[in-house]
């Protein structure tokens, strides 16, 4: 018999509700602190492949998509929600901003970094509304890890 014990935060009260009408749907991603998981969404197999071994070789937890729909079931099943995604604009099944209003309400608490070659004024302040990253193709994957980790990189 194998005995596990488990310890509660000081202020954990187990008769509180899970959660109130206003966060109802949606999934905290709970402390800003250093992301263990992201989600990178790319219909490029290698674009998404680099960014995803970029973030992994921080020790990030990252999970990869090729498209809107795969991104959304992604993050409405996954156990461990996402601390940040990072996605194309332009997507085989969606080519504006709604993917990102629909993220920015299931994982209000995640950091949300576009990528695009496509940014436009307008769509970029439209983003920046949203509190969403822009980061314009081609970049660099130092300032991808500045923006999705928060940390300093050395310059070769």
């Amino acid at each position: 018999m194998t005995t596990v014990t488990c310890i509660a935060a000081a202020d954990f009260h187990p008769n509180a509700p899970d959660s109130d009408a206003e966060s109802a749907g949606k999934i905290s991603a709970g402390p800003k602190k250093f992301p263990r998981h992201v989600l990178v969404v790319d219909d490029e197999p290698l674009i998404r492949w680099s960014v995803a071994e970029s973030l992994s070789d921080l020790g990030i937890d990252v999970e990869q998509a090729s498209d809107a729909a795969s991104a959304l079931r992604i993050v409405s099943t996954t156990a461990l929600p996402f601390d940040a995604v990072v996605l194309d604009l332009r997507l085989p099944d969606m080519d504006n901003l709604s993917l990102l209003g629909t993220l920015r309400q299931l994982l209000p608490d995640a950091s949300l970094v576009l990528m695009t070659a496509f940014g436009t004024t307008e769509l970029v302040a439209d983003a920046q509304a949203m509190g969403v990253a822009v980061l314009s193709k081609p970049f660099e994957l130092d300032d991808l890890k500045r923006l999705v980790a928060g940390i300093e990189t050395d310059a070769a």
